[in-house]
Formats: structure tokens, C-alpha cells, sequence
């Protein structure tokens, strides 16, 4: 799904400057000559092997692989930009050269592949095209991306991934095989569902991908007895967690986490996206002085209540500015967070973090909600029996009942340590 179809930290890293971008490029470069002649031995090693599967599968990264990697980094350029489009990186390569390449910048602007072809101009045809997500064969706010590679005279497409959006699921890639253009799929598929697992996510669930975070002691715990968090985690850490929320499109806590540290909830400096700031708050009890009511009107604010709060208690934060977002609640009494992402996923928002607190936290984990998780470790103890931890809730009776996530990715930040878990 590219543009107007919307109408229907892998890491979270700042975007590579130009020159950081030249240098991967020519290291890329150097090294492929080497690849290739190791992978033409490897190659030969696996004709040797009754059965074996050459396609895209060998003991050496294929050259396919290795154009698809490159694709993949460039896709990477845009993510905070374009959603809730995908994120799409595109490689022209021809005689073992890249001739074009190009990137999904911006959400209503041209798509990877145009921005190669550009590009690459004349010299395209004849050659490969190596792009992260099928290419779109129908009118949005840009024309088809399939009339522009015919036309162009491509004589080759690998994609990563197909799209599963339903104007294109497997269409654009029957519209170039019907032209004479084979497509294969195959190379970057995992790393491109990584990738895009927010874009998936909203097209598959209908609903934003979520992010949990919060930072805590090596004992676990988010705050001392006495309420105190300020701060666990170090400047480092903090500058990590201002990137993240510049990424997002809305940023939710309870009205525990509300009144106890009257958040701003805002990306600090401003980050590529203005996330909106969304409290629980059943009873509709935001201090009409809390940064998050005085500046309804600047960076919106969202008040999530029980359905049946009375007019009288929300008519002042709406004169604040403040958006009111009645939700049923759930037999337990809590507000129905399912209920709460569809409609945010109604207004096409991509990505939620939520920051907690304890009660607010458990209720996604407990309703399998939490996509991924960013968790800041400080190299401190702080103890205390009533002191918090990071997820309240029932928790679970069983250790075989808890919840693994297959994938940690972990840095040092000058002390701290940030794991991100995801699938």
C-alpha cells in the first residue's frame, strides 16, 4: 500500500547523512568482487551436493542477497516519513554495477522505484531491479510503479516482499510477468517483513502497531517507595527514547503516569513526526493545568473515558483543547484497549508507544497486544517490597506461559543497556 491507499529501533536509528551513506556505499562496493568470487566456489561446492536448493540459497550471501541488503538500508532512510505507507528502498544493476537506486522519502511522494529509474535514466533497460516490496500496478496519488518499469525496458525484478495490500497482493507482479518481465521473489524476505512490521501490522489487524516502553533497575523496578523515577536511566538512554517518540504517531499513558509526573509526552528536539499524547483516563480527571491540557491546542491530546462520563466532566478539557474518546470498558472495569486500537487504527495512525504505567502496560500484555518492547536497564538497585515494577496486572501462574520474544537486540548506552525484543 503506497499513498492514498492509506485511505481505504531492527533498530531505531537516526537517518544516514550524505556522507555516511557514500562510505556504506563504496565499502559495498569494494567488497562485492570478493563475494562474488567466493560465491561462484560456493556455488560449485552446492552442484556437488545432491538435492541441493540453489535458489537464492547458498553457503555465501548471493549477489541477489547482497543487491537486497542495499536495497533494504535505503528503505530504511524513510521510516518516520512515510507512514502508514511502507518503507521501500529500490537498486537498479546492470553489468554488476548499481546504475540507479532510490527510496520511499516521503508520505504522498514518488515511490523507491521512480526515484531509481530517475535515476538511472536511459541506462535502464536492460537491466535488474531489485526492490523491497512488489511494485504497485494501480492509480493512487502516483501512477502504477509496473507502467513505469515496462516502460523503462527492465528486464529483470527481484522483490523482497509481496504486498498484501488488496489493490496489489500478487497483481503487480502478474502485471510484469505479463508484460515479459519475470519477477521472482525471494532474497530480504524475513528482513523486509521486519522492516515493514508496522505497515503490516495496520493493513493485517487494522489497528497501529505497539511499542512498549519503559526503563527500570536491575532489580526491575520503574520507581523507589516513595514514587521517585527521576531519572533511572541516563541522558543517553533519554536522547534514545526522544528518537523513538519522534517516529511514532501517538504516544499513551495512564492517568496514574499523568498526575504523578505530568508528562509533556513530546519528542525533544522535534522528531519527524508530531505524535498525538493519549491518556486513560476513565473518569475524565486531567488536571485542566497539566502540561498535557495546556497544550492540547499546540500537539493534540487525547482523553480516552468510559462511554458513560458525564458531559459536565469533559466539557472542560474540551474547551482546552483536549479530544474526548468515550470507550466501553471490559467486564474487569478497565477501558477496553481492543476497542481503543481499532479506532486508532480507523485514523490510520502506524505506530502507538505506550510508556506506561504498571496497570497500563499489563493491560496490553495481557491482551497480547505488545508488538515490541524498548527497555532501558540502569546499573542501579533500589529495592523496596512496595516499590513498582514495570508490569502489574494477574501476571501469569506459569513460567511456560510467559511470553518469549525471538528477537533481542541490544546496545550499550554509556552504561545503560537497551533491549529491543520483537518477532
Amino acid at each position: 500500500m503506497r499513498d492514498d491507499d492509506c485511505d481505504s529501533d531492527y533498530e531505531y536509528e537516526k537517518r544516514p547523512t550524505a556522507d555516511a551513506a557514500t562510505f556504506e556505499s563504496c565499502i559495498f562496493l569494494l567488497i562485492l568482487p570478493l563475494v562474488i568470487v567466493l560465491g561462484f566456489f560456493s556455488s560449485r561446492i552446492l552442484d556437488s551436493v545432491p538435492g541441493s536448493d540453489r535458489r537464492y540459497n547458498a553457503v555465501m550471501p548471493s549477489v541477489a542477497d547482497l543487491w537486497m541488503q542495499h536495497a533494504l538500508a535505503l528503505a530504511e532512510r524513510g521510516r518516520g516519513s512515510v507512514e502508514p505507507n511502507p518503507l521501500v528502498g529500490a537498486v537498479l544493476v546492470k553489468n554488476g554495477q548499481i546504475i540507479g537506486e532510490g527510496w520511499h522519502e516521503r508520505f504522498g511522494g514518488p515511490h523507491a522505484e521512480i526515484h531509481a529509474l530517475e535515476h538511472a535514466g536511459e541506462h535502464a533497460r536492460g537491466s535488474t531491479l531489485y526492490v523491497t516490496l512488489e511494485p504497485c500496478c494501480h492509480h493512487g496519488k502516483t501512477p502504477p510503479c509496473t507502467d513505469a518499469i515496462i516502460k523503462a525496458g527492465v528486464a529483470n525484478v527481484v522483490a523482497a516482499l509481496e504486498d498484501p495490500f488488496p489493490q496489489v497482493a500478487g497483481q503487480g507482479a502478474q502485471r510484469l510477468r505479463a508484460a515479459g518481465i519475470p519477477l521472482d521473489f525471494g532474497p530480504g524476505g524475513a528482513e523486509a517483513r521486519r522492516q515493514n512490521a508496522p505497515y503490516l501490522t495496520l493493513l493485517q489487524k487494522r489497528r497501529p502497531h505497539v511499542h512498549g516502553k519503559w526503563a527500570m533497575s536491575l532489580d526491575g523496578k520503574i520507581a523507589t517507595q516513595r514514587g521517585d523515577s527521576k531519572w533511572i536511566s541516563n541522558e543517553a538512554s533519554r536522547r534514545v527514547v526522544h528518537d523513538l517518540r519522534g517516529r511514532m504517531d501517538c504516544i499513551l499513558v495512564g492517568i496514574g503516569t499523568a498526575l504523578a509526573d505530568d508528562p509533556q509526552l513530546t519528542a525533544r528536539p522535534s522528531g519527524l513526526r508530531l505524535a498525538s499524547r493519549i491518556v486513560l483516563d476513565a473518569s475524565a480527571r486531567l488536571p485542566l493545568s497539566s502540561h498535557l491540557a495546556t497544550t492540547a491546542r499546540e500537539t493534540p491530546t487525547l482523553v480516552v473515558v468510559d462511554e458513560r462520563t458525564s458531559q459536565d466532566a469533559l466539557s472542560p478539557l474540551q474547551d482546552r483543547g483536549c479530544e474526548i474518546i468515550p470507550i466501553a470498558q471490559t467486564k474487569a472495569g478497565h477501558l477496553d484497549v481492543t476497542a481503543l486500537l481499532l479506532e486508532l487504527g480507523r485514523r490510520r495512525f502506524t505506530n502507538l508507544l505506550v510508556e506506561g504505567g504498571g496497570k497500563v502496560l499489563a493491560s496490553f500484555a495481557e491482551a497480547d497486544l505488545l508488538d515490541e518492547l524498548h527497555v532501558f536497564i540502569a546499573p542501579k538497585l533500589i529495592g523496596g517490597e512496595t516499590a513498582p515494577g514495570p508490569v502489574r496486572g494477574k501476571g501469569v501462574a506459569l513460567m511456560r506461559d510467559a511470553k518469549t520474544w525471538p528477537h533481542v537486540a541490544t546496545r550499550f548506552l554509556e552504561g545503560d543497556i537497551y533491549a529491543h525484543c520483537f518477532s
